[in-house]
């Protein structure tokens, strides 16, 4: 796990997360990692894959009927 240093905090901000998280009944800390963790990682986040395939609905979607190169591929050379 990484860890973060917030510096120059301002008091009020830390007393305002502090009763944030008494409120939730966890410690400072774990408040402030499921604050960062929603911030970045909403849970109604889109996801490509799902944005892509409403896509397709919303046209009439693509039947593509290629079948799939059974032929090995060649190992990349990286000189």
């Amino acid at each position: 796990m990484s860890v973060v240093t917030v510096r120059n905090l301002p008091e009020e901000t830390h007393r305002a997360l502090r009763l944030r998280a008494a409120e939730h009944g966890r410690s400072t800390e774990a408040e402030i990692r499921d604050i960062l963790e929603q911030a970045v990682r909403p849970a109604a986040r889109l996801m490509i894959g799902s944005a892509l395939a409403a896509f397709g609905e919303r046209f009439g979607g693509l039947d593509l009927d290629m079948p799939r190169d059974q032929a090995p591929t060649d190992p990349a050379v990286f000189e």
